[in-house]
């Protein structure tokens, strides 16, 4: 494996870590607890996530604002400085979603600009600045102790409000707390000076906090029903599409794609992403399709699994983007682009293949999932669900 390394990288490959690649950075995928126990531990306790291959991009001077004015969705005249924004780089010519990304507005002349890694680059190309990537390490606690065992090692990082930032040092290092996560619990991510980011690191695992990966990282933001880049964002897809109409300040004279979205929002969005709550705990999958079962043809699923998913009175109606197991549910989910209207509480079948894809293959497997259309947060749902 290759690619850019973690400050922390050897740290974690003593804790056991298993790696993998993302956006070009070798990060740890799960630890040896594993992907649910860490995923539990975000919803129960603390966990700590290195998350430093997303990238920064600084952009300062006189003309900083403006420039994030004129070329971002959402309108930074909302927070103000010292705030935290979620917003969107559009393509101009069909307002599709170039990146998502948060903004720490740390003075009246700098911005940190923080997008998913494989966009740093196309990002910083939009709305300049310099690529401050390599000068800090971030690390993102969350759960519903983060504030607690955060305070055993900084009280000042640990108190900063929910999406505001607040500056700090740490060993004689300025540093930088954010009061922001993508996990659906509370949390702060924290800058750190890569030269005391080992000791910040050992301190919070000492305070209690449980290394946690990207796959839990990934299962958790699904739970949550927050979008990913490459899943539920990208190109083809909008914000309106994405169901995040509020990323747009539709009030700004301009914005990179603006004219191309007021059009999409006069037409009304082809498609809208939904949550899937799966009936059993086999997990939904991104790629698969879904269909509408037919209402004098109970019992669909069962006649289908394992062989013509496209067969009889069934009518396509989308595709699920991302899915996992939820470990508080104890069942499969996923959210998926489904057509405008499709009600809460709508059957659906979610339909794909295992193994080997290729025609005659034995290995070839077809699977069908009832599921059930929900207004994620899903770890928020209350089993057994009534529509």
């Amino acid at each position: 494996m290759t690619g850019r390394r973690s400050p922390l990288h050897d740290a974690h490959a003593a804790l056991g870590a298993r790696f993998t690649d993302f956006g070009g950075w070798e990060m740890p995928l799960s630890y040896p607890s594993g992907i649910v126990a860490e995923h539990l531990a975000c919803r129960r306790g603390a966990v700590v996530f290195d998350v430093s291959h997303l990238g920064t991009v600084r952009v300062e001077g006189r003309d900083a604002l403006a420039t994030l004015q004129a070329t971002l969705t959402n309108d930074l005249d909302r927070i103000g400085i010292g705030g935290t924004q979620y917003s969107h780089l559009l393509a101009e010519a069909d307002a599709s979603v170039v990146d998502d990304m948060i903004l720490w507005w740390l003075d009246d002349e700098r911005v940190d600009v923080m997008p998913n890694a494989s966009n740093t680059t196309r990002v910083r190309e939009a709305i300049g600045g310099t690529n401050v990537t390599g000068e800090r390490v971030v690390l993102a606690i969350q759960g519903p102790r983060a504030r607690a065992m955060l305070a055993a090692v900084s009280a000042e990082a640990a108190a900063v409000p929910r999406v505001h930032t607040v500056h700090f040092d740490f060993a004689g290092a300025p540093c930088v707390a954010a009061g922001t996560g993508y996990t659906g619990e509370d949390g702060v991510e924290c800058a750190v000076a890569p030269e005391v980011a080992g000791r910040f690191f050992a301190e919070l695992l000492a305070a209690g906090c449980v290394p946690a990966g990207l796959g839990a990282r990934d299962s958790l933001r699904c739970e949550a029903g927050l979008p990913l880049h490459g899943h539920e964002l990208g190109p083809g897809i909008t914000p309106l599409q994405a169901g995040l109409g509020w990323v747009v300040a539709w009030s700004k004279p301009r914005f990179v794609g603006r004219a191309a979205l007021l059009a999409e929002r006069a037409r009304g969005p082809r498609r809208l992403l939904r949550g899937l709550l799966g009936a059993t705990r086999r997990p939904l999958r991104a790629g698969m399709d879904c269909v509408a079962p037919s209402a004098s043809r109970p019992g669909e699923a069962a006649r289908l699994d394992a062989g013509d998913f496209d067969a009889g009175d069934l009518d396509p109606v989308g595709i699920v983007t991302s899915g996992t197991y939820s470990p508080v549910l104890g069942r499969g989910i996923g959210l998926a682009f489904l057509p405008p209207g499709t009600p809460d509480g709508a059957q659906v079948l979610v339909g794909g293949t295992n193994g080997d894809t290729r025609d005659g293959d034995p290995s070839r497997q077809r699977h069908v999932i009832e599921a059930t259309v929900v207004r994620p947060p899903f770890h928020r749902i209350v089993l057994p669900v009534r529509i």
